[in-house]
């Protein structure tokens, strides 16, 4: 017996000399991704002409001045649905830490019991039963949990991450929005350019038609000439039915993103004529700005945090659970309520601690430590993903550039040559298959480049997006 209280009295000192807040104190580990110069280094992309160094506006919609692009954003930001899921995800994750700073606070409770009864077990109607008495007992009590390892604090630390991985998630989802819409706003104006051009090959082709069909009546072409006038109309036609279904897309896209019915979209907003798109350099900053700017790096950085936490919280149940308690308060009969020998009372310590099975707590503890690492790992991948994305975008969009001036001198080429294609066979001067095929040359370089153009809008839409801005609070 002597020995079991020796050996308990051993480890009580030994937990209370350990007092402190355990687990890691946590800090972005050395290894980690982030922590690489070459992170932090200038993009490779900014070696081309397109882009600049500059730093990245805040709301960078706005290089565009175009208004209705700026209210359309405005609108998804105060009525898109993803973003209203974001925001009650983040204020679920605020009421977490209130209940967990909450453990901090002393507990108070009131207790307030009346009752009736007899204390004796002699029959009812017996001459020697006791009379019924009316007594009661109130009582408040007060509890507080003594945070000497930390259990609670690590606890708090825990969920406060949490909360600002959620807000990291709020405005990771605004640069999802603010991308979208500008991403449908561009498409609609890219059918809408890309309608014009398609209309203006038919327009071109019907008064071929009309010519040809003259020029057989006079007896100088064939029904075969007409014919294949006809045909070479009809393709052009068919290109016009996917352009209107893309530019009626657009809109119902446009109307999702804003909060609204396909019904209350109001389908005359969109007057532009060809896609917003800048033609000056782009700014992009460098690889320092962009990992501290892209919502994803901070939510995963916060969530590496909040799971270093969760191992404290996991080794602190190696250690005792220590309570502070008080209560006050009155037990007796009713009739002598507040009577000085009812008054009760009592001060003392609970302390509670589960030995000697630890095995628990220690697996607990292996579980948090496995989710720090897949933390870390989830971490570094935001990172490399995030320099991927940008570097990738620079890429694909300096690319289109070079193919867009391209098709544009072809397309300025084709114009001539089929120009002077009608006019040599005005004049007898060529064959009729000439004239066709240099029409349609015409009519595909002319809708390669509008293409272009519209991939050019989206492009430097996705490089916005890679690029992470956009996501400031107003």
């Amino acid at each position: 017996m002597n020995s079991l209280k020796l050996l308990s009295g051993v480890a009580l000192a030994a937990a209370l000399a350990a007092c402190g807040t355990v687990g890691p104190n946590y800090k972005v580990p050395e290894q980690a991704v982030i922590k690489r110069p070459q992170a932090a280094a200038p993009f490779l992309g900014t070696a081309e002409a397109a882009y600049k160094s500059a730093p990245l506006p805040d709301y960078w919609w706005r290089l565009y001045d175009d208004p209705v692009l700026n209210q359309l954003i405005q609108q998804a930001f105060a009525a898109n649905t993803d973003l209203r899921v974001a925001a009650a995800n983040l204020a679920r994750t605020r009421a977490v830490l209130d209940q967990a700073e909450e453990e901090r606070k002393p507990e108070v409770s009131i207790s307030a019991a009346p009752g009736v009864g007899r204390s004796s077990g002699v029959p009812i109607g017996s001459p020697k039963a006791l009379p019924d008495k009316f007594n009661y007992d109130v009582g408040v009590r007060v509890s507080y949990q003594t945070d000497m390892f930390g259990k609670i604090a690590r606890a708090v630390e825990a969920a406060n991450a949490d909360t600002q991985a959620a807000q990291a998630g709020v405005d990771l989802v605004r640069v999802t929005v603010a991308a979208d819409t500008a991403r449908a706003y561009a498409d609609a104006c890219s059918a809408v350019r890309q309608m014009a051009v398609a209309q203006q090959a038919v327009d071109l082709q019907q008064k071929f038609v009309a010519l040809t069909d003259e020029r057989t009546r006079a007896g100088r072409g064939t029904a075969t000439d007409g014919a294949r006038a006809r045909s070479q109309l009809a393709q052009w036609q068919a290109a016009l039915p996917p352009l209107q279904a893309q530019h009626r897309i657009a809109h119902y896209r446009l109307a999702a993103l804003t909060g609204k019915t396909p019904q209350e979209m109001n389908m005359h907003l969109l007057q532009c004529q060809a896609a917003p798109r800048l033609t000056t350099q782009i700014p992009v900053g460098d690889g320092a700005a962009l990992l501290r700017r892209r919502p994803d790096i901070r939510q995963a950085e916060r969530t590496l945090a909040g799971a270093t936490a969760r191992i404290g919280v996991a080794t602190a149940d190696l250690y005792p659970s220590i309570s502070l308690g008080a209560s006050v308060g009155s037990t007796g009969l009713l009739d002598h309520f507040g009577a000085a020998n009812a008054t009760r009372w009592s001060l003392g310590p609970l302390i509670s601690w589960t030995l000697p099975d630890t095995g628990s707590a220690r697996s607990r503890i292996a579980q948090a430590e496995a989710g720090t690492d897949g933390a870390l790992a989830r971490f570094d991948g935001t990172v490399l993903n995030a320099l991927k994305e940008v570097e990738s975008a620079m890429t694909v969009y300096a690319r289109e550039l070079d193919r867009n001036a391209a098709l544009k001198t072809a397309r300025d080429e084709s114009a001539l040559a089929s120009e002077q294609s009608h006019r040599l066979y005005q004049y007898g001067r060529t064959d009729f298959l000439s004239v066709l095929d240099a029409d349609r040359t015409l009519a595909a370089t002319d809708a390669a480049w509008a293409a272009s153009d519209a991939t050019l809008a989206t492009d430097q839409i996705a490089l916005f997006l890679a690029l992470g801005g956009g996501w400031q609070q107003h």
